[in-house]
């Protein structure tokens, strides 16, 4: 029986989640296949703020990265707009010219930032907060602008205010409103608020209603109604959001404000869905991430035939991602004729509570400085706990003045835990007890519970804790592999060795891989540590990331990029030549130096690959590898009139010796000739300065997002010597990180002075020197010899035809 086509637009959120669900119910129903405008896989747009606040990376909020498209089976087209829906012959169409079938369609679009209309809101500097680009924009722009103005006093706006405090912006918080956050929070919570994100750097102006955009090309300033002027090199508009529902409209599907939906996600069309920000729902379009997820849910059972409950509407809550700021607010908090409420203000300690009671029911709330009470409230509310004789100040606490959220043993088995996946206690002990769960992060990847605010989590963590009881050990509060095991990576690697395990089949067999298969996280990491164990180890190339296997990365329009080596950044005549030649025959059309002094090919078709490379004869840059990146090197004093040390011989000789080796994540590094440091070693994972006498190292620096600089491992005298303390330093960092685990996170848990206490030892760094040469011979052979062409030939594929790959 042949699979139906499902096609969706759009890859955030809600659309993913109903994939997740559809293929959790029947895996082998669908064709799917996936566009997305943005050219990066799912990722968790609620943790946004905290990459502009600097507490989490880009990588860190991927929620389905490349290889779990691959591993379903699902087409994906990033960089890629639906413009046109054929509701007659079923049929969708790219603004890259693409046709593609569906018997099934799933929108899922989501919203934009509405854009005042007023003068000047097209100027360069005015933004919204919505997605990745929008973030690295203001982040891009905090380091050569100072003044930032956000217009919104809402959840968005404040999360995007303190992240550009953050950031070492000057920002004003623009707001059209008496009080902040009037939706989720009454008069006095919001006046507590402000004080505390006055406190915390940010300006407020309140009343006030934008009227025009200052400037000429670029944003200068921001003028309001009453004449009031302020200086800003940013707007971020926060003003609330519009549904992306132009493509269903122009297709003559029913829209009002969003796509119209009945309680089953159909829209006016048959075989035509919407879910998410894009829908409308009884006249509600929702901007939180927990009723996506119920429509999801219910979504998925729809298109796979089992009956589900209709979806009708959600209750929802509301927090505010800023460090030092505790809120909750949830269902309607107005008070009016027929509402009673229950207050506790505490002045002194910052502390608010508001319940609103109807019928002796609760209605509304809101909590500030004290949210514990949240979960047990919340639940209460949405089961419309009838509160008779528990209407008091009592509310709060229990005899003994105990706050009755601390105590999970009173939650009820349908006490909903995390409400953006809507996964209760009850589910959650039973995966405890019947899964053997025993970290947070187990019950995440069981039931999703904690998997997208995180404000669950303490609580998570609590329910484990009471669940085991006795059999809880506080040492198992870790970091496990992944989902598939109950093992950490330190307990998988002691496995490896104390069981002489050699392959990763064994590794899962062993030590009961939940799945037999395993996942995109744990496969590579095992092939690491196998290989970092075995130095005769056979490399398992099904278990390798997508890039690696393809020697190449994947662009956002589905073509990829390659990026030879040039060891020091040091080129010749003959390798430009070839390098153009391919060029022209291939018709690459960008040819850009790259910021690891190499020049990279980017747009090559994944068909020419094999041959591109066979044509090059120069060995792989590793542009995508977790091995030695890029060793970056100034001219040295062989010709800069400052240079007091031979940079391009030492950088050159470091390449060649250490490239192809597997680390646990990239490793770059720079050799400056001087202390003018043009080759930037004070912020890479190695680092070497020339002085006077010899060369100061310096390690763990990192010049990302999360910016690190190099810490002084030692000063040597000569380049063998460099060389020697290099290999050891490598050899360990390989030996005792965690996989993915950078050197600067590595060195912030280590710590400097144990790593220099280890290498202090001539004979332990001949050891490690001897392992790392071991490691080093696996790898000899460049990439491209004949005899790995049709491997690479077998596994080409491209995130826009995962379903080509072959085992």
């Amino acid at each position: 029986m042949s699979k139906k086509k499902l096609v969706m637009i759009g890859n955030g959120m809600a659309g993913i989640r109903t994939i997740e669900e559809v293929l959790r119910i029947n895996p082998n129903l669908f064709d799917i296949t996936i566009f997305g405008k943005e050219p990066y896989p799912n990722y968790n747009r609620i943790q946004l703020s905290h990459v502009l606040q600097g507490d989490m990376t880009v990588d860190d909020i991927i929620m389905n990265d490349w290889d779990w498209y691959h591993a379903h089976g699902i087409e994906l087209f990033t960089g890629e707009t639906i413009i046109n829906i054929d509701t007659q012959n079923k049929l969708v169409y790219s603004e890259q010219g693409r046709k593609m079938q569906f018997d099934e369609l799933i929108i899922a679009t989501g919203s934009s930032p509405f854009i005042l209309p007023i003068p000047g809101a097209n100027k360069r500097g005015v933004i919204g907060f919505r997605d990745i680009a929008d973030c690295l924009q203001m982040i891009d722009t905090a380091k050569v602008a100072k003044r930032a103005v956000v217009i919104g006093g809402g959840l968005l706006g404040l999360e995007a205010a303190k992240g550009l405090v953050h950031l070492g912006m000057e920002v004003d918080v623009v707001h059209l409103m008496g009080h902040l956050m009037e939706k989720q929070l009454d008069e006095v919570a919001g006046r507590m608020l402000q004080e505390e994100l006055e406190q915390q750097g940010m300006n407020f102006y309140m009343r006030k209603q934008a009227v025009e955009i200052l400037g000429d090309d670029r944003v200068s300033g921001l003028r309001f109604r009453d004449g009031e002027e302020l200086q800003a090199n940013l707007v971020v508009m926060a003003a609330g959001i519009v549904p992306n529902a132009a493509v269903a409209k122009a297709s003559g599907i029913e829209v009002k404000r969003g796509i119209v939906i009945n309680d089953f996600m159909e829209t006016s069309l048959p075989h035509i869905y919407a879910v998410g920000e894009c829908a409308e729902h009884r006249g509600i379009s929702y901007g939180l991430v927990a009723p996506l997820y119920e429509q999801a849910i219910v979504l998925a059972k729809k298109l796979c035939g089992v009956r589900t409950p209709a979806y009708e509407g959600s209750i929802v809550g509301a927090q505010l991602k800023v460090s030092e700021v505790d809120l909750f607010s949830a269902g309607d908090i107005t008070e009016g004729p027929t509402t009673k409420t229950i207050k506790v203000h505490n002045e002194w300690e910052g502390v608010y509570k508001k319940v609103v009671l109807q019928d002796q029911h609760i209605t509304g709330i809101v909590l500030y400085g004290d949210t514990r009470d949240s979960h047990r409230l919340f639940g209460m509310m949405m089961r419309r706990e009838d509160i008779t004789g528990k209407a008091n100040i009592s509310f709060f606490t229990e005899p003994g003045g105990q706050t009755a959220g601390h105590d999970v043993s009173l939650l009820p088995d349908n006490e909903v835990i995390c409400g953006c996946n809507g996964v209760n206690k009850g589910s959650i002990v039973e995966a405890v007890q019947t899964q053997g769960l025993t970290t947070v992060e187990q019950i995440g990847s069981c039931t999703s519970a904690g998997r997208s605010c995180g404000r669950c989590k303490p609580l998570i963590q609590d329910l484990l804790e009471y669940t085991l009881g006795d059999q809880f050990d506080p040492a198992t509060r870790k970091t496990t592999l992944c989902g598939c095991t109950d093992c950490s990576h330190d307990e998988v690697v002691e496995h490896i060795r104390s069981k002489g395990l050699t392959t990763v089949k064994e590794v899962m067999h062993v030590l009961g891989w939940k799945n037999q298969e395993g996942c995109t996280k744990c496969r590579p990491a095992l092939n690491y540590y196998l290989g970092m164990i075995y130095s005769d180890y056979q490399d398992d190339r099904d278990s390798r990331l997508v890039n690696e296997k393809l020697h190449a990365n994947i662009q956002k329009d589905g073509t990829f990029s390659v990026v030879p080596r040039m060891y020091g950044g040091v080129t010749t005549a003959e390798d430009l030549r070839k390098i153009a030649d391919v060029a022209d025959k291939y018709e690459v059309p960008l040819v850009k130096l790259t910021g690891g002094q190499r020049i990279g090919l980017f747009g090559i078709k994944k068909e020419h690959l094999p041959q591109v490379w066979a044509e090059l004869q120069m060995p792989s840059g590793y542009a995508y590898g977790k091995t030695l990146r890029t060793v970056k090197t100034c001219v040295g004093k062989t010709f800069c009139r400052f240079g007091t040390q031979d940079s391009m011989s030492l950088g050159i000789e470091l390449e060649k010796r250490f490239e192809r080796l597997d680390t646990p994540h990239k490793v770059k590094m720079g050799v400056s000739g001087c202390p003018r440091n043009c080759a930037e070693s004070g912020i890479k994972d190695i680092g070497f300065v020339g002085v006077e006498g010899g060369w100061e190292i310096y390690v763990a620096g990192n010049g990302g997002t999360d910016l690190r600089a190099g810490e002084l491992l030692s000063k040597v005298s000569t380049k063998e010597e460099a060389l020697e303390l290099t290999g050891a330093y490598l050899q360990y960092y390989r030996e005792t990180a965690l996989y993915l685990e950078r050197t600067s996170k590595w060195m912030e848990r280590v710590g400097l002075e144990q790593v220099q206490s280890h290498l202090a030892d001539p004979v332990t760094r001949q050891e490690l020197n001897e392992r790392l040469e071991q490691a080093v011979a696996r790898y000899e052979e460049p990439w491209i010899q004949a005899v790995e062409k049709p491997i690479i030939q077998d596994h080409l594929y491209s995130h826009q035809n995962f379903t080509a790959m072959k085992n």
